[in-house]
């Protein structure tokens, strides 16, 4: 069996889908250690699991959006992040010694120690930014090149010749052809759909205020941008609040203070997310980590997306047929509630949502993810 260690993004978004391959992995008998901050992993992955700890850095939200806010994501946090943890990664790989690194994309200590040593490693996209970049964001490439270059001469490497969001190696892309289309992808990159596993953090959900006779709508911002969705909430309530004889509106509040949800609505901070998708008829979020979650299940989806990884996402989505794009501080109450009846009631939404999710199921999810990285470390 083989040894892996893996270097994750503390960010739930991007911790759940390495989550759900270090699962694959284990069950499959292999050795796995993780690497980053022991508060954030030891809940989600026991007590008995070897966690090398990196400590934690305070995750600094941001108003900017598009190019700005690109700037802000890497300047913030994604360049501190790798600055802070390259050591404690370094002391990983040499106290471990793993026949492969896996590494969150962003979490570029990984990719820049694994590379320094010589060991095989592997990049998880778990979002489509860097794959897909939308054609407005101009300067996106030269900007990503120099952010490039300033990780990799941080970790003493900069006469070497890599891009540490991409490994020669292997590249694991949690998406499927339905969704990337034509786009180019880098070399040795895979896709195998949704990674979705056991989620032992998962919350309590007030199931006995669910209705089973109506249809269900699920309106979330996830946990980070709830600061710059100006009155969306607000907006989805009015929207929501005349059709409650039919629809049994589920808001995850995730801070956002919203004085107008439907009296009927059923709100929470968090939500079981994989126990809840398979009920649900829409989502209408921000296009993140739910539109993974909602695809696998077959939900339509309204994608009102904040940051530029998210317009990449919500592209994609609205080409593939499975959802609308709407603008999340422009839409109009009319505007919306066009949307959200459009994904309950025209078929072909729901339609084109569950071909994508059939998609996934082919593309084989974590356990393709945890296949393809138990050949790279056997070395075929």
């Amino acid at each position: 069996m083989s040894r892996f260690l893996l270097v994750v993004l503390p960010l739930q978004g991007h911790l759940y889908p390495m989550l759900a391959i270090g699962q694959e992995l284990a069950r499959a008998g292999h050795d796995v250690v993780w690497c980053g901050p022991e508060n954030v992993l030891r809940p989600l992955v026991g007590p008995d699991v070897i966690v090398h700890p990196t400590g934690a850095r305070a995750y600094r939200r941001y108003d900017e959006m598009g190019m700005a806010g690109v700037r802000a994501m890497w300047d913030g946090y994604l360049i501190p992040f790798t600055r802070f943890t390259l050591g404690p990664v370094d002391e990983a790989v040499l106290e471990h010694k793993p026949d492969v690194v896996v590494t969150e994309q962003y979490a570029l200590a990984g990719a820049l120690v694994a590379h320094r040593h010589g060991i095989p490693w592997a990049t998880l996209c778990t979002g489509t930014l860097e794959l897909t970049p939308p054609e407005d964001l101009v300067g996106f490439e030269d900007y990503l090149a120099d952010k490039m270059a300033q990780a990799v001469a941080m970790a003493g490497l900069s006469d070497e010749p890599i891009d540490p969001r991409f490994s020669p190696h292997l590249v694991i892309a949690l998406m499927t052809p339905g969704l990337v289309g034509d786009a180019v992808l880098p070399d040795r990159c895979v896709l195998t759909g949704a990674a979705l596993g056991t989620r032992p953090n998962a919350p309590d959900f007030p199931w006995h205020r669910w209705d089973p006779d109506r249809r269900h709508v699920l309106v979330t911002v996830g946990t980070l941008v709830g600061h710059m969705i100006g009155d969306f909430y607000d907006r989805a309530a009015a929207v929501l609040a005349p059709m409650a004889d039919e629809v049994q509106a589920v808001f995850v509040t995730s801070g956002v203070a919203a004085e107008s949800f439907p009296d009927d609505a059923i709100t929470a901070e968090l939500v079981p997310m994989l126990d809840l998708m398979p009920k649900l008829d829409a989502v209408v979020c921000h296009a993140g980590g739910a539109v993974n979650e909602a695809l696998t299940f077959g939900v339509p989806m309204v994608v009102a997306p904040v940051r530029a990884e998210q317009v990449a996402l919500a592209r994609q989505v609205a080409r593939s047929g499975a959802g609308i794009e709407v603008p999340i501080l422009d839409v109009t109450v009319a505007e919306l509630d066009a949307a959200v009846r459009a994904v309950l009631d025209e078929p072909d939404y729901r339609r084109n949502a569950r071909r994508i999710g059939a998609e996934f199921t082919a593309a084989g999810g974590a356990a393709a993810a945890a296949a393809h990285l138990v050949e790279l470390a056997s070395g075929t």
